[in-house]
């Protein structure tokens, strides 16, 4: 059988074909070479810090993974967690998720402190492509109870010493702080005295303690994994009861009332109450009033209200306070005012100077020490300073009232 032959034109175009084809495989071979068409990572593997109990995710993106496969590797202990889309590993805290695309992603849950390590992601090629990222597990602090003081007791002039544990990762730093933002007091040797508002480290040391020191102190821990946590320790400082009086001589008109003020310092707690000089305990009814205002730990202020003052009020009263260490008192009198002689202003001026009620809260808040007046046997205030000065005949005569008063009072009684 004889073929015919082609036309030109044909043979034109066949050839046509044939060099499209072979440019396009030339193409084909170029790309192949330029993109290998082989797998590569298109973004880096990217190291993770989470705290302990959150989940961790790593991501790896691969392109032109082909027929090749994704393996997740823990790079310390050469352990196979998972090839493409199963895990091999016998943990069900891992897994894995693909895209159908060009993205593997492994899960690891709750993260524990044994999770932390080397991942790596790696393609089956020949040879092998991998990209490894550190997983760092950080913890949280925590007070280690049992290794931590709790509240403390000790004598005034003594030595205390708190220490306080916390666990975590990286390591807490631990700091102390007085909870009512109070300085704290560091001695060494035995002048120098060193106030501080917080002070680093495991053990606070805290020498010949007085009662302003009494207090809570906070122990932090931090170590820039949130939250932070405290643990409040509660120091007590025993000491004797000081009682102070502001006023010890106290005066007022009949039918009037009057208030009598102490200020306690005890600790432990102290029991608190009013005699009068007989010994006779005075208890809250119309007549007595009696108030009680904590001022800190270990101080208060006694108030003792008589209301319409009479004859028979007139003498010694005591303001007692009781601990299991010991006992103090202090001892106020009052004395009648006589308004019955006529007065000019500048009279009742002067009068007003001499029946002081004010508290002086203010002096005692500054004041660091005070007398105990346990003596039973208090000197009468010096009041001549509130005197008018413009007067020396005023002066006279209030020095005068003062020596009389008491041998009035004597011959009463």
């Amino acid at each position: 059988m004889r073929v015919a032959p082609m036309s030109k034109g044909h043979c034109r175009t066949s050839k046509v074909v044939r060099l499209a084809i072979v440019v396009a495989a030339i193409a084909f071979c170029c790309t192949s070479r330029v993109n290998g068409f082989e797998p590569d990572f298109l973004f880096p593997l990217e190291n993770v810090t989470i705290a302990q109990g959150r989940d961790a995710i790593f991501t790896c993106v691969v392109n032109n993974i082909g027929g090749n496969r994704v393996a997740w590797i823990k790079a310390d202990t050469k352990a196979i967690l998972a090839i493409h889309e199963h895990v091999i590993t016998n943990n069900e805290r891992l897994s894995v998720t693909h895209n159908d695309y060009n993205t593997w992603t492994l899960n690891v849950r709750t993260v524990r402190r044994e999770d932390r390590g080397t991942y790596m992601c790696q393609v089956n090629t020949d040879p092998m492509k991998s990209q490894s990222a550190f997983l760092e597990v950080v913890i949280p602090p925590d007070i280690v109870y049992e290794d931590t003081s709790g509240d403390m007791m000790i004598p005034e002039g003594g030595s205390a010493k708190l220490i306080c544990k916390a666990r975590g990762y990286p390591e807490p730093k631990i700091l102390w702080r007085r909870e009512d933002g109070g300085d704290i007091i560091v001695r060494t040797g035995t002048t120098v005295k060193t106030k501080m508002t917080s002070v680093e480290g495991e053990s606070l040391l805290l020498s010949k303690v007085t009662r302003s020191e009494m207090g809570a102190y906070l122990c932090i821990a931090a170590n820039g994994v949130p939250p932070s946590v405290s643990k409040r320790l509660m120091l007590h400082v025993h000491f004797h009861p000081l009682v102070q009086v502001p006023n010890q001589l106290v005066g007022a008109p009949q039918k009037t009332d009057i208030t009598l003020q102490c200020y306690v310092e005890a600790s432990p707690k102290s029991i608190n109450y009013w005699t009068r000089e007989s010994g006779e305990m005075i208890i809250s009814n119309d007549k007595y009033n009696m108030t009680e205002l904590t001022v800190s730990y270990y101080s208060a202020q006694m108030k003792l209200t008589i209301r319409k003052l009479k004859k028979s009020d007139l003498g010694g009263y005591k303001c007692i306070s009781k601990n299991s260490i010991g006992e103090a008192e202090g001892n106020i009198r009052v004395y009648e005012m006589d308004l019955s002689k006529p007065r000019t202003p500048s009279e009742d001026e002067d009068d007003n100077a001499i029946n002081t009620f004010d508290s002086e809260e203010g002096d005692y808040e500054n004041r660091k020490t005070g007398r105990n007046s346990s003596s039973n046997s208090p000197a009468l205030k010096d009041q001549s300073h509130r005197l008018p000065r413009s007067s020396s005949d005023k002066i006279r005569y209030i020095n005068s009232v003062m020596l009389i008063i008491p041998i009035l009072m004597i011959i009463k009684y």
